[in-house]
């Protein structure tokens, strides 16, 4: 059997400030790095065999905190790049709802039928990220990570549990979270979602799920 932890990388500066990241390589904020720093320590007496992460240096940060206290390296999958913004990159949430209001409405209500400006669609998310994932359960058995972002996180939920993109909204997925799949019989089964728990002490405001 293969154990899927799908992770969110920890907090950014874009995060907390509501502006739209996609393919811009930010790095973890001072309260990003002290969640990535707890979710390496709660992570530290599970058995992984092997962490993979996005090439971005949220995400490679992040992983790098769970991967080196079991003695491991972290394995750069291209696919788990996050969704490429394509004209909202760089953009905030307000100059997004002002700028581009129709098509900010869409990604509200039908985010399933959203092409952004220059960029990708969630099907474009959902094709690249499923095949990583599938490539990936052929290869490893046990535990294996996964850090990446918040779309592609959302969008590979929802394909893993077999539900289309017009569920995206309906996935939590706060920085840092921990959703969890093992894969049986040719079938990924949810057996924990967006787990924060040793989030506490930064209190709820040490959760983020823009």
């Amino acid at each position: 059997m293969t154990e899927i932890l799908l992770v969110r990388h920890g907090e950014t500066e874009w995060n907390a400030d509501e502006i739209f990241r996609g393919r811009a390589d930010v790095d973890l904020n001072e309260k990003g790095i002290v969640q990535a720093k707890l979710l390496g320590e709660y992570l530290s007496n599970s058995r992984l065999e092997v962490v993979y992460s996005s090439p971005l240096l949220r995400a490679v940060h992040t992983a790098e905190n769970i991967a080196g206290s079991h003695s491991l390296g972290v394995r750069i999958e291209p696919a788990l790049i996050d969704l490429d913004y394509g004209e909202w990159q760089g953009m905030s949430l307000t100059e997004v709802k002002k700028i581009y209001k129709a098509l900010y409405i869409k990604w509200e209500k039908s985010p399933e039928k959203v092409k952004f400006p220059s960029g990708e669609s969630l099907d474009d998310v959902k094709s690249r990220a499923i095949a990583a994932v599938k490539k990936i359960v052929k290869t490893h058995k046990g535990s294996v990570v996964l850090i990446s972002h918040r779309v592609v996180n959302k969008v590979l939920i929802c394909a893993l549990l077999e539900l289309d993109n017009s569920h995206f909204w309906k996935i939590r997925q706060d920085t840092c979270g921990i959703s969890s799949f093992s894969y049986e019989k040719g079938q990924f089964i949810l057996t924990r979602h967006n787990d924060t728990s040793f989030l506490r002490s930064l209190s709820r405001k040490g959760q983020n799920d823009f």
